[in-house]
């Protein structure tokens, strides 16, 4: 019966509801009126002679009131405790002029103490009733929606860390959500232990384990949107143990800008886990290649390249050149820049252009600079996924070593003031084809930035692993933990430098605003990071085990595949030693060995040579020639081999 009459309240239409919520309101106040008078006299009131008219002119006071205060505006089944304060505005303004017209009545015979009984009276059944409803609705509703999961009894118990504003928003937003139920706030502040929020108590992180125990709790949610990252990283080591769910509120930016809600809870980023926090950018250097120029991005829509865009937009160029292969790439890049400048608000217009085009094609390169007048190009372009370029030396040659010239010959022929390469630390020491035709696109610039006849100022900027590139560990391993595992490592002892995406881009742009020319810049990429022990985290994160000898009931294994053609175990930043600061503290200047353009122009011809004689084993020669430390980890004939092999072998399955 109940479930009925909830489900053909909830069907109503709005004004319908509002028709019943103003009736029961007058039930209520004339209810109200008659107890406060009741109370007064210590009997059952009956009204006398002109005394009904009390009870007619009460109604007629309170509902304009109401009306106008939004008591009928709210939806009952969401209402939130913050809605008591209208109930206590409203009801408040209706006993003050209630009483004013009482004593100014004819009517002499009503006690003085009546207002504030009768504003009592309504405030607590106005208020009580809408709460009722609110409780009784909701829990239909979620049983109406069919979805398993939506009542309490189904809700997985959570807790939350951080019982501040954000902690408290979060509990309010989720109490009225399908998936959760909190229990219990867990804070680092020891005045707050004991104590109650909105009817949640306030743990100290010690009583964690009491909580898992008593409500079975499934997941931690953190709540502190503008603590540093270094502390996230803390907080989720000592979470660790648990192997409970966590999960993380956006960050407060995102929330203020309306990207995202209170209640939209993500995975950890696995940027806490670095537990190192972003230097604030120094502005001067970030608008000094780039406010009011006309900047060029090639590979803008790589994962390097696009962010190097939205650091750009936000920068205010006069113009913003995207240069892509391809053309979905540039479609998405395009579409993601044009919202963000509605959200931006720029001083003046920014002009974003888009052509497709290969930085091999010199010609087109040279046009687009002499055209547009660029000022500033960002070359990010590059085939950089080190085991499919060993198995496609010559594409990466063309690509990463005649791209980057062609790009900076047209950079020298249309004048563009500063030109600067995204590198990688594969270049330092190289064991693999991509590392190698970096270090030679490294070789190439520092050669062209010898001659005094131009005026382009070449820098490069070199660095490890992002988190979120194309071809990182983490979008992997969050993809193999979804399937049930196992994760999969090439190694136990591989130890690899990360950086997120937006640090990377935005050192990116300040290192190439302090380059003299020819200069090699590198990263502080922080402590390495072992990659078995990233694995492990992810997993226990997700509220998962390992799966292992000790532990065969675990739900996610890891597995060894072996080093993958031209890996290393360590990366390295530096070649020598030879290292000097700069004025950033996360930027270093290396001092790194020079080859003449006439001795590289000679390599440059015969890499050519080779290249378009598919001569690999001589393409690899003068790779070794040319790059200081080049030591290839696998044979040509081998790599050429095992192409082949799997080539016949998916043409014998896929005829």
């Amino acid at each position: 019966m109940q479930t009925r009459l909830a489900r053909w309240f909830i069907g109503l239409k709005r004004q319908h509801k509002a028709i019943i919520l103003i009736s029961a309101d007058i039930f209520f106040i004339v209810f109200a009126l008659w107890a406060a008078l009741s109370l007064r006299w210590g009997e059952l009131y009956i009204p006398k002679g002109d005394q009904w008219y009390l009870f007619a002119v009460a109604p007629f006071i309170a509902i304009p009131i109401f009306i106008k205060l939004g008591l009928y505006r709210a939806i009952i089944r969401y209402i939130e405790i913050k809605a008591l304060w209208t109930i206590i505005q409203a009801t408040s303004l209706y006993a003050l002029v209630f009483a004013f017209v009482l004593f100014e009545s004819a009517i002499k015979v009503i006690p003085r103490t009546v207002p504030p009984l009768n504003w009592l009276l309504i405030m607590l059944l106005i208020g009580s009733s809408r709460f009722f409803a609110r409780w009784w609705l909701g829990e239909t509703y979620f049983r109406l929606s069919g979805i398993r999961g939506s009542a309490d009894i189904y809700k997985k118990n959570v807790v939350i860390y951080g019982a501040g504003s954000a902690g408290v928003q979060l509990a309010s937003a989720l109490a009225h959500g399908r998936e959760f139920k909190v229990v219990a706030f867990i804070d680092d502040d020891k005045s707050l232990h004991k104590r109650k929020v909105n009817g949640l108590r306030i743990y100290a992180l010690s009583s964690l384990g009491y909580l898992i125990d008593r409500y079975q709790i499934s997941d931690v949610l953190l709540a502190m949107p503008s603590v540093k990252r270094s502390r996230i990283s803390e907080l989720i080591h000592l979470l660790e143990p648990y192997a409970l769910h966590v999960l993380s509120m956006p960050g407060l930016s995102d929330i203020a800008q309306g990207k995202v809600t209170v209640d939209a809870l993500q995975e950890v980023d696995i940027a806490d886990l670095l537990g190192r926090d972003c230097v604030a950018p120094d502005q001067s250097l970030m608008e000094a290649s780039i406010s009011g120029k006309v900047v060029m991005v090639t590979g803008a829509g790589g994962s390097i390249g696009s962010e190097l865009c939205r650091q750009i937009i936000q920068l205010q160029p006069a113009t913003l050149i995207l240069f892509e292969v391809s053309e979905f790439g540039l479609y998405a890049i395009e579409k993601e820049l044009l919202y963000l400048l509605t959200k931006i608000n720029p001083i003046k217009p920014i002009d974003i252009i888009t052509l497709l085009g290969s930085v091999t094609d010199a010609n087109r390169l040279e046009k687009i600079c002499t055209l547009y007048k660029v000022q500033t190009i960002y070359h990010a372009a590059a085939y950089k996924h080190v085991p499919m370029v060993e198995k496609n030396p010559g594409e990466a040659v063309w690509n990463n070593i005649f791209g980057t010239l062609k790009t900076a010959q047209a950079a020298i022929n249309a004048n563009v003031e500063l030109f600067v390469l995204i590198s990688t630390d594969k270049a330092v020491r190289p064991t693999n084809t991509m590392g190698a035709t970096k270090r030679f696109a490294e070789l190439i610039l520092q050669a062209l930035s010898l001659d005094k006849k131009h005026n382009t100022r070449f820098t490069m900027v070199r660095f490890g692993n992002v988190l979120g590139s194309s071809g990182s560990v983490v979008p992997l391993f969050r993809e193999q933990i979804a399937r049930g595992g196992p994760i999969t490592i090439t190694d136990a002892r591989i130890i690899r430098y990360f950086m997120t995406i937006p640090e990377a881009s935005q050192l990116v742009i300040q290192a190439g605003s302090l380059g003299q020319g020819g200069d090699v810049f590198v990263l502080d990429m922080g402590e390495p990071i072992r990659i078995l022990d990233l694995a492990k985290r992810m997993i226990h994160l997700s509220g998962l085990e390992i799966k292992d000898d000790a532990h065969p009931e675990g739900e996610i294994a890891i597995s060894y595949t072996g080093l993958r053609p031209g890996e290393k175990l360590y990366e390295e930043l530096l070649i020598g030693d030879n290292v000097s600061d700069t004025r950033h503290p996360r930027i270093m200047r290396a001092e790194e060995l020079i080859i003449p353009w006439e001795e590289l122009e000679k390599l440059l011809d015969s890499l050519a040579k080779a290249t378009t004689n598919d001569d690999y084993e001589q393409v690899r020669s003068i790779l070794m020639n040319a790059v200081s430390g080049f030591a290839p980890q696998c044979k040509i004939s081998d790599l050429l081999w095992q192409q082949r092999h799997i080539t016949s072998k998916e043409a014998h399955t896929n005829p």
